[in-house]
C-alpha cells in the first residue's frame, strides 16, 4: 500500500474501502488515529497487519461511508472520537468547530469550519506538518456535491482551503481525480498544468495507485472550482449560463450545477 511520510514521522496511508473512498491512518510509534472510517474491517485489518494501537478517531462530516465503521471501532478500542458540533457523529467524544485545536499523536490540529457538501462539514489542518484532511469538501481537481449547503457556503470553504501554504497536503476522501480533471479540461481546455496533471493522474490509476494527496498549490493552479476568478472559468461559466460570470459565487454554482450532469 502506498505511504506518504510527513515530518516529524507521522505516517499516513489511505485504506481503500467500498468503490472509491479512502479511510486515512496515521501512525506514530506504535499508536494510530483514523479518518473518516467509514468501514471498521478494513481498518482493523490495516491495524493488525501494521501491529498499531488505535488512539483516535477523527471524523469530518455525518455521511455513512465517513462514519460507519466509528462505533464498532470504539468499543473494540476506546478510541476518542472527534467530530463536528453541528452533526450527528456517532459516538463522539469531542465537538469540534472553527477556532478548535485537536492534538493527535503529537501533533497539532486546527480545526475549520467547511460546510457546503452538508451543513457541519469540518476539515483539520496541521500547519506544522503542512497535512490537511478535507473530508469531502476538497477533493483533487473538483470538490464535493452540495447536499445541504449553499453555493456561497461552498465557495467560501473552498476559497478559506485554497488560502492555506502552497505545500500543504490535501487528503481528500475519495479516488475521483480522473472524472473530475476530463470535467476541468471541458472549463478550461486552454490550461497547460491540467493537462499534465490528468495526464499524469491516468499513469497513475492504470498502475493501481493513488492520485492523492495533491497540495493546494496544484489544486489552485488545476482545479476549476478554485479558479472562479479566472477569466477562462467565468467565461466557461458564462457559456453554460447567462449571468453565471457576474461574480465568483455565480460562477461557482454554474459550474458545480454543470458538474452534476457531466
Amino acid at each position: 500500500m502506498p505511504a506518504e511520510t510527513a515530518p516529524p514521522a507521522l505516517r499516513i496511508e489511505p485504506v481503500p474501502a467500498f468503490n472509491d473512498n479512502y479511510l486515512w491512518l496515521a501512525s506514530r510509534d506504535g499508536l494510530a488515529f483514523v479518518v473518516d472510517p467509514g468501514d471498521a474491517e478494513a481498518i482493523e485489518e490495516a491495524l493488525a497487519a501494521r501491529k498499531l494501537q488505535l488512539a483516535a478517531i477523527v471524523v469530518t462530516h455525518h455521511h455513512g461511508d465517513h462514519t460507519g465503521g466509528v462505533q464498532a471501532l470504539k468499543r473494540a478500542h476506546g478510541a476518542a472520537v472527534y467530530g463536528p458540533a453541528g452533526e450527528p457523529i456517532p459516538a463522539r467524544d469531542a465537538a469540534l468547530g472553527e477556532g478548535d485545536r485537536v492534538e493527535l499523536l503529537g501533533v497539532a490540529f486546527d480545526v475549520l469550519d467547511v460546510p457546503g457538501h452538508t451543513r457541519g462539514h469540518i476539515a483539520y489542518h496541521a500547519p506544522s506538518i503542512e497535512v490537511l484532511f478535507c473530508g469531502d469538501t476538497l477533493f483533487a481537481g473538483g470538490c464535493g456535491r452540495l447536499f445541504e449547503g449553499t453555493p456561497a457556503q461552498m465557495h467560501a470553504s473552498l476559497s478559506k482551503l485554497a488560502r492555506l501554504p502552497d505545500a500543504t497536503r490535501v487528503y481528500c476522501a475519495h479516488e475521483y481525480t480522473v472524472a473530475n480533471l476530463r470535467f476541468a479540461r471541458a472549463v478550461e481546455p486552454d490550461n497547460a498544468a491540467l493537462a499534465r496533471r490528468l495526464a499524469d493522474s491516468e499513469a497513475l490509476r492504470a498502475r493501481g495507485e493513488p492520485t492523492v494527496p495533491s497540495t493546494i498549490a496544484l489544486e489552485r493552479a488545476t482545479n476549476p472550482f478554485l479558479r472562479c476568478d479566472e477569466p477562462a472559468v467565468r467565461a466557461a461559466a458564462e457559456r453554460r449560463r447567462k449571468g453565471a460570470s457576474a461574480t465568483a459565487v455565480d460562477t461557482f454554482a454554474a459550474i458545480r450545477a454543470w458538474k452534476d450532469v457531466y
